[in-house]
């Protein structure tokens, strides 16, 4: 590359510099405390049913595959895909989803953008659908009418305060309730959705989604002070074989299992087959170790990243 091409790529990225920083300076800063895109995901993960709750047409018993696709024109980011798992249905629709609990006026053209280069750029035969996740209606995301078609016809928009006044809802959509309800009515709501009857599997996978929600909401609280707050010996107080096995035994390792086998399949969807020494990697590392590693591969782009990973730990 001559002088004169590399002054002009210099110049070129200065220019995209001070776009960027000039654009950033005009988004307000959130003011939302909750770090909640990260947690919504871990919902649909830990609550796939959730999924065919929300979006009308997909069976309850359907299984997708979360993955966070970057696109290539300007490495944009889409923020969550679920894939159904297998060929067997083709009919059955790629989900698209985003949770959005900050205004942005831009957002429903970024998200149309995101999708349409994604479907471009993999080729997909594929249908798909949309399922936007709003805290409430006020928000504001800009002009809808160049996107009514769209929105009208596959994409589902839920806002979260639509569901505060609401005692018909389901586990699933009460589990998304605690998000945004006042501070003061959150414990006794986490109490009672503790409380509904469920198999030790999905009492297990509940409790730790409310855990987490409740650690969002009251980062001042310690572990302990949560479970205190919750009145976890009072939960199944009936049933205390329960209890003793779901929380004591049975939590830890049915989690441990359901994680690490997730963990993997993310893992070779983004970076590719992982060799027999990788799998064991993962396998061995602890429970902090394995959450930080699904964290962490939202940002990977290939099987470089998990190498670096692992090589760092």
């Amino acid at each position: 590359m001559n002088l004169l091409e590399n002054f002009s790529k210099y110049i070129h990225q200065a220019i995209a510099l001070i776009k960027t920083l000039i654009k950033l300076d005009s988004v307000p800063a959130p003011s939302q405390k909750m770090k909640t895109d990260k947690l919504f995901y871990r919902i649909f993960l830990w609550q796939p049913e959730l999924i065919a709750e929300l979006v009308p047409g997909i069976p309850m018993d359907c299984q997708f595959d979360y993955s966070a696709p970057v696109v290539k024109e300007q490495e944009q980011r889409i923020d969550g895909l679920f894939t159904p798992v297998g060929d067997d249905n083709p009919d059955l629709p790629l989900v698209f989803v985003e949770a959005q609990m900050q205004p942005d006026r831009g957002f429903y053209g970024r998200f149309f953008r995101e999708v349409f280069m994604y479907l471009g750029q993999y080729e997909v035969s594929r249908p798909w659908r949309g399922l936007l996740i709003f805290s409430s209606r006020s928000q504001g995301f800009g002009v809808e009418t160049p996107y009514r078609l769209l929105l009208d016809n596959l994409v589902e928009r839920l806002y979260l305060e639509d569901l505060i006044g609401r005692s018909d809802l389901s586990p699933n959509l009460a589990l998304l309730r605690l998000l945004v309800l006042p501070e003061s009515e959150t414990p006794q709501s986490a109490r009672d959705l503790l409380n509904v009857e469920a198999s030790e599997e999905v009492f297990q996978r509940r409790l730790d989604l409310v855990e987490s929600i409740m650690a969002s909401k009251f980062p001042q609280l310690s572990l302990e002070e949560i479970r205190e707050m919750l009145d976890i010996t009072q939960v199944r107080l009936e049933d205390t074989r329960f209890y003793r096995d779901v929380l004591q035994k049975g939590r830890e390792e049915g989690r441990e299992e359901a994680q690490t086998e997730m963990l993997l399949r993310q893992l070779t969807r983004r970076c590719g087959e992982l060799s027999d020494m990788q799998r064991q990697q993962v396998i061995s590392l602890n429970s902090g170790q394995k959450d930080e590693l699904a964290e962490a591969l939202l940002d990977f782009r290939g099987m470089e990243d998990l190498v670096r990973w692992l090589q760092s730990i």
